[in-house]
């Protein structure tokens, strides 16, 4: 068993509006938002003596990368808001919440921190998305750029091929799960998607971007930060809120070498199973024990391959479990996997919809959203082979 199971809980949160540009700094939404996560928790700054996150991939483009502006690393987080912590680090790696999350773990589990802000901070510059401007390639790229194989498009792309080809699958089964997102996200008052909802007819008509990936397919680059306050199970008991405990996480990282971005089915469900495998061990649990499993959609097709790595269904059955309608969050007994709108219903916040909704939800702070069955979710982000997920519980048991 995992020696930190539900010995941390989740103790307060804030969000920001997701828009796709404040018009602000990043960093100065980051502080705001900060100061009222700290609030939420019936803490102040002063009680924060530790700072995780991951500044990987904020922003995405040709354009500086400065601190406070388009990235927030801990260390600045920290100073700008007065701050004088015993413990600041950095998760380095794709599933930067869950592994964020790890890293406030195990500071609290080891005394290193009493109170840790974990937070995701995402900037949408102006200019093209990705967009930049190369004169020669270097290292694995040079395989691939000049062939036009670079960044996530042809990546997400080449898999979804592999998955239609291989199992059968059609785009209205992708159709289905950008509607779902978008139904929930729609919901959502802070979403960039609220009280927008898509139908089939308007993703079909959405001009592809890798075929057969459409623009829909993708999440949208946005500015929006959360953040959330984690501290010991003993301590968060005294707090305003319910706390929601860690009971476990697990994280993926492949085992073959390959060229940039090439993510073939055979990698992602190796690795992805395995990763599974653990995370259900660490926490005692598994997939039927799960009410509310939070899964990863920066892309549509990752829905089918966290449905099938966690053990929802068998692989190459996703599509048909989604085509009857096994995800629908308003059919009782469906699986709610996109019940908080994920990242095609909110905007491009790197697992925060994922991690923010298992926290609502299993606090009961959801509002006219709470499903009241929830007690024990699952959230994941990133690619299963190339990302984490972490379990929480209502209960410490």
């Amino acid at each position: 068993m995992f020696a930190a199971r539900n010995r941390v809980a989740i103790a307060g949160y804030a969000h920001s509006p997701i828009v796709r540009s404040s018009g602000r700094p990043l960093g100065s939404v980051a502080v705001e938002i900060a100061r009222e996560a700290v609030a939420d928790a019936g803490l102040r700054v002063e009680d924060i003596d530790g700072f995780a996150a991951s500044s990987l991939v904020p922003t995405a483009g040709d354009h500086a990368t400065v601190d406070g502006v388009t990235t927030v690393t801990p260390g600045w987080l920290a100073a700008q808001l007065g701050a004088r912590p015993t413990y600041v680090a950095g998760f380095q790696g794709y599933g930067q919440l869950p592994g964020s999350v790890a890293l406030a773990v195990n500071a609290l589990v080891s005394g290193a921190a009493d109170h840790v802000l974990v937070y995701r901070a995402l900037s949408n510059p102006s200019g093209s998305y990705h967009g930049a401007v190369r004169s020669e390639a270097r290292g694995d790229s040079q395989w691939t750029m000049p062939q036009g194989w670079f960044g996530p498009l042809p990546m997400i792309g080449m898999a979804a091929n592999e998955y239609l080809q291989r199992y059968g699958a059609k785009r209205e089964d992708l159709a289905a799960i950008v509607m779902e997102a978008r139904k929930n996200g729609a919901r959502v008052p802070w979403s960039v998607w609220h009280d927008r909802p898509l139908s089939v007819e308007e993703y079909l008509g959405a001009p592809l971007v890798s075929d057969p990936v459409c623009r829909f397919d993708c999440d949208m680059p946005v500015d929006g930060v959360a953040a959330f306050v984690l501290t010991t199970s003993e301590r968060a008991r005294d707090l305003p809120n319910s706390p929601v405990y860690v009971t476990g996480y697990a994280s993926g990282q492949p085992h073959k070498h390959r060229l940039a971005l090439h993510w073939p089915l055979e990698d992602i469900y190796e690795v992805g199973t395995t990763m599974a495998q653990e995370l259900w061990s660490r926490a005692g649990l598994g997939p039927g024990d799960v009410d509310l499993p939070q899964l990863y959609d920066g892309f549509s097709p990752f829905i089918w391959f966290w449905l099938e790595v966690l053990g929802y269904c068998g692989i190459g059955e996703a599509h048909e479990l989604i085509a009857d309608r096994g995800i629908d969050s308003d059919v009782a007994g469906a699986l709610p996997v996109l019940s908080g709108g994920g990242a095609l219903g909110n905007g491009r916040m790197h697992g925060v919809p994922q991690m923010l909704e298992c926290y609502l939800q299993l606090s009961g702070r959801a509002g006219e959203r709470q499903r009241p069955e929830a007690t024990v979710g699952v959230a994941c982000h990133s690619s299963p082979h190339y990302g984490g997920a972490v379990v929480y519980s209502a209960e410490d048991f």
